[in-house]
């Protein structure tokens, strides 16, 4: 099926998102604990010097509510600086020399970015976006670059993905002036979705299921050499599960040696594996099924923290059971009723937005951004992207889409200097 992507710079937290996150946490525990309560001091202080002129006194049912009260206050008052702050933030398109459409998005830095896309062709910038190159891969007009993985300026991963030999691993340590072919399926029954690496020498591509399972691959060298797993190492799939090649992003690795698959078609589930895939446990998700539905993206801010999008990309515009939030490393997941959320999704990352920690997610109805763990979204835009990545840096974020498009996160509050 046709797949989604991971993000190199959104696999791990930044350290400005965990400070971000962390000063968000202690004025929340500072609500709950310090000011709410001064606040119903001084309130039963003023209640209690008017209560010989009051037919009532103060009780601990009137004392509750008005707790209740002054959070939704608060929490209005949240509302309202959210808004603010998206309100000042929007996605800037960049001017790339292309018309091709871009699914796969590597984020290094916040001056280095690739992306790849149809008709053999790969973009780059080392700037941040000032200058942009734009190329394709030699004899490789007809292929469609679905995923990249890059680790600098000079090295990066294209997988391109179709049935047969149109599944093919090229890579580059010259920046893009030339690629050497690493990678040509032969199995005809194999369809490669995407690919994710632990670091520049260790990395594993995955193919839609072959005779009840997920077929993959993996280096150990860099490329050097593609092995596929035996048999016995290899996830098995149900009858009708697939992953989609929307973005790159529906297979994960993080740390050293944990991975994730996310899966759509008949069935929406989550594999895992802690060892780089020799042996594997699976767990069912309450995303939405269908031919044309599933999971399409997974990401994880840490080893036990992440969340899974999709829905139906025939439905773009319908928000129902497509997002979906693990808390133990992607044993059990639970349904989010997300509040907001533009509709079909086929790309999510972490994003550290100024001071908080938020989730971006972007498919072909628009992007929208999350502060509450996914509950509540506002929306970015409506425009049409098929891949989202944010840097570890706060505020740097990248989009991807159809017909040469390339956009960036700038928050309008920033000077220029500063980003």
């Amino acid at each position: 099926m046709k797949k989604e992507k991971p993000q190199l710079g959104a696999k791990a937290d930044g350290e400005k998102g965990r400070k971000g996150e962390r000063e968000m946490l202690n004025f929340m525990t500072y609500f709950k604990t310090k000011w709410l309560n001064r606040q119903v001091g001084r309130w039963q202080k003023c209640f209690a010097s008017l209560s010989p002129f009051l037919p009532f006194s103060p009780s601990s049912a009137s004392v509750s509510v008005m707790k209740i009260i002054l959070l939704h206050a608060v929490l209005i008052g949240s509302v309202i600086m959210f808004a603010m702050m998206t309100v000042n933030a929007q996605w800037q398109v960049q001017d790339v020399k292309t018309d091709a459409s871009f699914r796969g998005l590597a984020v290094v830095s916040d001056k280095v970015v690739w992306a790849s896309g149809t008709k053999g062709t790969f973009v780059k910038t080392t700037d941040g976006g000032k200058n942009w190159m734009a190329a394709s891969v030699p004899d490789a007009d007809k292929l469609d670059f679905r995923d990249v993985e890059a680790f600098d300026a000079n090295t990066a991963y294209l997988l391109s993905i179709g049935n047969g030999d149109l599944s093919r691993i090229y890579k580059t340590t010259d920046g893009g002036k030339t690629w050497a072919l690493q990678f040509k399926n032969e199995n005809p029954k194999a369809f490669f979705d995407a690919m994710a690496f632990w670091d520049k020498e260790h990395g594993i591509a995955m193919s839609d299921p072959v005779d009840g399972k997920i077929l993959l691959i993996t280096t150990k060298d860099g490329g050097k050499h593609w092995t596929p797993l035996p048999a016995e190492s290899l996830p098995q799939a149900l009858p009708g599960e697939a992953m989609f090649a929307a973005s790159g992003t529906c297979i994960m690795t993080r740390g050293k040696s944990n991975l994730w698959i996310a899966t759509g078609g008949a069935a929406s589930r989550v594999h895992r594996s802690t060892d780089r895939g020799r042996t594997w446990s699976v767990a069912t998700t309450p995303i939405i099924t269908g031919e044309a539905a599933g999971i399409f993206s997974i990401a994880f801010r840490n080893d036990n923290e992440g969340i899974i999008v999709g829905g139906d990309y025939k439905k773009p515009n319908e928000a129902k059971n497509n997002v979906a939030v693990t808390k133990d490393g992607g044993k059990t997941w639970t349904l989010v009723e997300a509040k907001g959320l533009g509709g079909y999704r086929s790309a999510v990352t972490y994003a550290a937005t100024g001071k908080v920690l938020s989730m971006v997610a972007a498919g072909t109805s628009g992007s929208d951004i999350s502060i509450s763990g996914g509950n509540e979204w506002m929306s970015l835009d409506k425009a049409n992207y098929n891949s989202v990545v944010f840097t570890n840096q706060a505020d740097v974020g990248w989009a991807v889409g159809p017909n040469g498009r390339v956009a960036k996160f700038v928050r309008n509050d920033i000077p220029d200097s500063k980003r």
